[in-house]
């Protein structure tokens, strides 16, 4: 039984999301390793750095690489990273070429340009996701706008607005978010040892940038110690599954009140057969609270140590898989309560 609610037997029915969670898989992230690898060395050939039949014979090399876990799992508990021993078994495959395996690149090169490589696509299904969203919401403003409804402030009945206005706070954050999340720069990791691709002399920056270009990748400016780009993705995280939250608040709510919403789809209860619980709102509510209490973690990680933070690092790695998951779930929960909304507001208006 799974000790994280995201990947258990059968809570990850309601919490997890098998679209997302499966860019954090074990394979995924080695498959995103290799291609950085055959990209470092298509990259270095091209400059002449190492034989183009070298680079040949690397790219087909992980292209069929099937790495030992076993040995994978025991080395990062020694090394404290997966890379030393990948990239010995990568060059065992490799053959003769395998010396030619990794110039100038360092583990963490390599682990942050995987988790970039696998950002990149979550974001756009994100914000795939928001676009569903805001088109159910839209065709619920046309069915049901016009129609009135008491208007709450402090959980108290305040002056009467329309379904329209309860959708309208509903729908403005998803654009917003839709654009930040397609708007975003996933940038290479390439620094080296400490940050300065010691190893290249001259031509670091033209390597840098067609490996950028191999892996269609942003080429910003060296990143491993200062974590603003893993922030400001957990901040949007955050703030998704935050209006999401909202949303499934609001839901429970006009539940609650029995006259203002009839939903289809809701649980059941044990001990009271007549109940349909309103459990995909509830369940966006505890997403919420629980990004909300993972970004001070992320914020936490941002204090790196000189040029690399094992701690800091580390850290990263509990945290942010998890907050993309939860949202994940949120996205896919927010769709299936919006299309599960029967009416908005009184019966007959």
């Amino acid at each position: 039984m799974s000790a994280i609610a995201f990947d258990h037997p059968f809570l990850s029915g309601l919490l997890g999301d098998e679209e997302t969670a499966a860019y954090f898989s074990g394979e995924a992230d080695i498959r995103a390793m290799l291609q950085f690898e055959a990209a470092l060395a298509r990259a270095q050939a091209a400059h002449d750095i190492i034989p183009l039949a070298a680079a040949e014979t690397i790219s087909s090399a992980c292209a069929s690489f099937a790495p030992d876990i076993g040995s994978l799992r025991t080395a990062t508990a020694r090394d404290g990273v997966v890379i030393p021993e990948l990239v010995r078994q990568l060059r065992a495959a490799a053959g003769e070429a395998g010396t030619q395996v990794h110039i100038g690149a360092t583990s963490q090169d390599v682990i942050d340009t995987s988790l970039m490589l696998r950002l990149k696509p979550v974001a756009f299904v994100f914000a795939a996701h928001l676009t569903a969203i805001e088109v159910r919401l839209a065709e619920l403003h046309q069915t049901f706008g016009s129609r009135p409804l008491m208007g709450r402030t402090r959980m108290q009945a305040a002056i009467p607005i329309t379904v329209a206005d309860r959708l309208r706070a509903w729908r403005n954050p998803f654009d917003g978010y839709r654009e930040k999340l397609t708007e975003l720069r996933f940038p290479l990791q390439f620094g080296g040892a400490a940050g300065i691709l010691e190893k290249f002399g001259g031509k670091a920056a033209a390597v840098r940038s067609s490996l950028a270009q191999e892996l269609g990748l942003a080429d910003l400016p060296q990143w491993q110690s200062q974590r603003g780009i893993i922030a400001e993705f957990a901040n949007l995280l955050a703030l998704i599954s935050g209006s999401l939250g909202k949303f499934g608040q609001d839901i429970a709510l006009m539940a609650q009140a029995g006259d203002e919403i009839a939903l289809s789809g809701g649980g059941g209860s044990s001990a009271m057969a007549h109940k349909q619980n309103p459990v995909a709102a509830e369940t966006l509510v505890a997403l919420a609270r629980f990004n909300a209490t993972q970004i001070s973690a992320i914020h936490q990680s941002m204090i790196h140590e000189q040029e690399r933070s094992g701690a800091a690092w580390t850290l990263e790695w509990l945290v942010l898989p998890q907050m993309a998951i939860a949202t994940g779930a949120a996205l896919r929960l927010a769709r299936e309560l919006a299309n599960n909304i029967n009416r908005l507001g009184a019966v007959n208006p």
